[in-house]
């Protein structure tokens, strides 16, 4: 069940990295189902919060009419940073299946724990590794052909 979900997930990232985006791809999933789809659009949108995880949580929101996103799980092909793993507690995910560990911002466990290590008043599950091959795959990829693009401009 978290394969199937989390291939989903690939599909937002794959529409991030169609649009050069940071290829992260999110699903919601309430009573087995898909509630809420997003990708990043930082770039498209020029705005530092639409990370797929944030954008998810509101499309969520909004269809199930509120910000308590309770006995819903998110999938998520890259790990969330600390401003969505602190959504993920604000909006009361249940669980976050997480595809790849991200070095650099990761905040479910890579660089910092925000979900576990802290008393907040609300605690998210993780599990990680879901698909964690493909989910590497993708942000490689689309890092390796940023810099060729990037380089090609350069010697323009």
């Amino acid at each position: 069940m978290e394969e199937k979900f989390m291939k989903e997930a690939l599909k937002e990232a794959q529409k991030a990295y169609d649009k050069l985006e940071v290829p992260v791809g999110a699903v919601i999933v309430k009573d087995g189902k898909i509630i809420a789809r997003a990708y990043n659009q930082k770039e498209e949108k020029n705005d530092t919060t639409n990370h797929a995880e944030i954008l998810a949580i509101k499309k969520a929101s909004k269809k199930l009419g509120s910000w308590r996103l309770l006995d819903c799980d998110m999938y998520v092909t890259l790990e969330p940073c600390s401003m969505c793993a602190g959504a993920l507690i604000q909006s009361r995910i249940r669980k976050v299946y997480i595809g790849a560990d991200d070095e650099k911002t990761g905040a479910c466990g890579t660089k910092l724990n925000l979900l576990e290590d802290y008393d907040f008043n609300h605690k998210v599950e993780i599990q990680r590794g879901v698909l964690k091959e493909e989910c590497e795959n993708i942000m490689k990829k689309f890092f390796k052909e940023l810099r060729k693009i990037k380089k090609q401009n350069n010697n323009q």
